[in-house]
C-alpha cells in the first residue's frame, strides 16, 4: 500500500478570542493559494489515492477539499483519531483497516505525521525525525505489517510540490 501523509496548509495563528476552540482555526487565504499549486504538483507525481482520511479539524478539512479540487483526491472521510491531539497509537486500528488499499491519503498535523511516519519507518515513535513543513506531503510503501515495515518513497516540501504544479 501506499500512504500519502499530507500535513495540512498554512493556516492562522493561534487567537482564543477569534477561535476559541483551536478545532476551527482556518487556513490562511495566502495559504490556499500557495496549496493550490502544491495540490496541482502533486496529481503530476504521484497516484491518486483511493480513500482519503482527514483530522476533522478546519484546517485539515480545508487541505482536504483543495486536493479534491486540484488534485483530483477523493473526497476526505473525517477521522476523529487524525485529530491534532491524539496518539498515533489511536489511529492504527484504522489504518489497520484500510491496508487492503493500493493507496491512502492522510492529511492531519505534526507532530502526529511525524510520529507516525517515525513508527511506520522504524518500529518507534521517537526514533527518527520527519520535518512535516505545513502543505508537506511523503509517500511510504507499508508492507504486510505496520510498525517498522514501511520505505520512504518520497518526502516532498511544498515549495517543490509548487514548482511541480505551476
Amino acid at each position: 500500500m501506499l500512504l500519502f501523509l499530507v500535513r495540512h496548509a498554512i493556516a492562522e495563528e493561534r487567537s482564543p478570542e477569534r477561535w476559541p476552540d483551536d478545532r476551527a482555526r482556518p487556513l490562511t487565504d495566502e495559504g490556499r493559494r500557495r496549496f493550490r499549486s502544491a495540490a496541482r504538483g502533486l496529481r503530476a507525481i504521484a497516484a491518486t489515492p483511493d480513500h482519503v482520511l482527514s483530522s476533522p479539524f478546519t484546517r485539515a478539512i480545508q487541505t482536504a477539499a483543495l486536493l479534491q479540487e486540484h488534485a483530483r483526491w477523493p473526497e476526505a472521510e473525517h477521522a476523529e483519531a487524525l485529530r491534532a491531539d491524539q496518539a498515533v497509537s489511536a489511529f492504527l486500528p484504522l489504518l489497520e483497516r484500510h491496508l487492503q488499499l493500493p493507496a491512502l491519503g492522510l492529511v492531519g498535523h505534526e507532530p502526529f505525521l511525524g510520529d507516525l511516519a517515525s513508527l511506520l519507518l522504524t518500529g518507534d515513535t521517537a526514533r527518527t525525525t520527519i520535518e512535516f513543513k505545513k502543505g508537506a506531503v511523503a509517500c511510504l510503501r507499508i508492507h504486510a505489517t505496520l510498525a517498522g515495515r514501511a520505505d520512504l518513497v518520497w518526502l516532498l516540501p511544498p515549495r517543490v510540490l509548487r514548482m511541480l504544479g505551476s
